[in-house]
């Protein structure tokens, strides 16, 4: 068979196990979550191996360190991800769920009731871990899944992938209703963006070669893409906290698309604050780059040009700019952010009510890292992605990001006049 042919054949099986999947009851979605769980624990060793297979070819191929980080999983890693499917078992089962009901003056009953979005296709690249969090949320929100993970997680994958079609066959839940692209063939992409009969939404997790890929797609596409995510520290701001909520933002994970890549200071504290948080990142070696102001505070830090304002580092990269205000703080925002997650540290509640009615953010933060833009961390288990859309999904996407809805209407024999 061809590429095309085999790949068409795969959707085809994933259609209809998708609607198999769309009926199952909470009970065997949460049975098969429970079983992954412990496959995933009882196979540590295993994963573990699969991972290093991955890590030495990405070595070998010169990947960047920010890269590697990515694609490693280690012990703590694989319990985080049996805990994630655990939290999403515990969560309520979003399907069938009543959003609103009313009834009309003709006696009309009307429900608009959550139902599965259909056959979703996940194409993400080198974290694996990923692979475990979009197939529990699909399960769990009924609906067939499609997941292309890239090359350098291939081995890591495709075992994972294993582990979740056994649960789900040993809880009695369509396996078919999940397929794992086994090939890292960049012609999968042009197949699945066409396949508009087979496919009712796209998620990407991925840079601008991704984008580039997807480019044209008939199917509907929730993109998550840049994370230019800013971290503005106020006037007003309490140095301490301004300094640990920086430190965190860049340096907990910089390899993911929540961490802090520009950093504006107001002009009134950047003598004070810029030498005490490039003196606490120093023994991390991260890289600072400065506006001129910046530079005249901090002499060894490389000038800043006006494509690192619009650059997803990935990396222990730092762009600073010194602003004269929250309005100018704002507007740069509005030209350089990628709409993710943005923060202001301050102590001024009308500039913290500001910050949050003006920036047009899928998450907007005061006081706190952008590193908690998370489905984790907002208590959805898992997520599929961080939408900076505005239709259908904004923000992390969880359960209920999976679904759609549908009207029931119930009459006792009313016509239309």
């Amino acid at each position: 068979m061809s590429l095309e042919s085999d790949i068409i054949a795969s959707l085809q099986r994933v259609r209809a196990g998708g609607r198999e999947l769309a009926l199952c009851s909470s009970a065997v979605k949460n049975g098969a979550l429970a079983r992954l769980a412990d496959a995933l624990r009882r196979a540590q060793a295993a994963i573990l191996s699969a991972n290093g297979r991955d890590l030495e070819q990405a070595r070998a191929q010169g990947v960047r360190p920010a890269f590697l980080e990515r694609l490693t999983l280690n012990p703590a890693r694989i319990e985080a991800m049996a805990l994630s499917v655990e939290q999403v078992a515990a969560l309520p089962d979003p399907v069938g769920e009543v959003i609103a009901g009313w009834r009309r003056p003709n006696g009309l009953e009307i429900m608009q009731v959550r139902v599965p979005i259909g056959t979703i296709a996940i194409v993400y690249e080198s974290r694996p871990n990923v692979t475990i969090e979009a197939a529990a949320l699909a399960l769990k929100a009924g609906n067939g899944a499609v997941l292309r993970g890239g090359k350098e997680s291939l081995v890591t994958n495709r075992m994972l992938a294993e582990l979740i079609g056994e649960s789900m066959g040993q809880a009695g839940a369509p396996a078919d209703a999940l397929f794992f692209v086994p090939t890292p063939d960049r012609d999968v992409i042009r197949i699945l963006k066409h396949s508009t009969k087979l496919i009712d939404l796209i998620i990407p997790r991925g840079g601008a070669s991704l984008k580039e890929a997807l480019a044209g797609s008939e199917v509907p596409v929730l993109p998550h893409f840049d994370g230019i995510c800013h971290v503005y520290v106020d006037r007003s701001a309490d140095p301490a906290k301004a300094e640990e909520i920086c430190f965190n933002a860049k340096c907990s994970r910089p390899s993911v698309c929540n961490a802090m890549e520009n950093l504006l200071v107001h002009a009134a504290v950047a003598e004070s604050f810029l030498p005490r948080l490039a003196a606490r990142m120093a023994p991390l070696k991260v890289e600072l780059r400065g506006c001129p102001r910046t530079r005249a505070i901090l002499k060894e830090v490389h000038p800043a040009t006006e494509e690192d304002w619009d650059t997803e580092y990935l990396d222990l990269i730092l762009s600073i700019k010194v602003v004269d205000s929250l309005d100018e703080a704002i507007g740069f925002i509005a030209r350089h952010g990628s709409g993710l997650a943005d923060a202001i540290v301050t102590e001024d509640l009308s500039a913290a009510s500001r910050f949050e009615h003006e920036v047009d953010s899928a998450t907007v933060y005061v006081n706190a890292s952008t590193r908690f833009t998370d489905g984790f961390e907002f208590g959805f288990g898992a997520e599929t992605g961080i939408s900076t859309n505005r239709l259908h999904a904004r923000g992390p996407m969880g359960l209920r990001e999976l679904t759609t809805y549908k009207y029931v209407i119930r009459g006792s024999g009313q016509v239309r006049i």
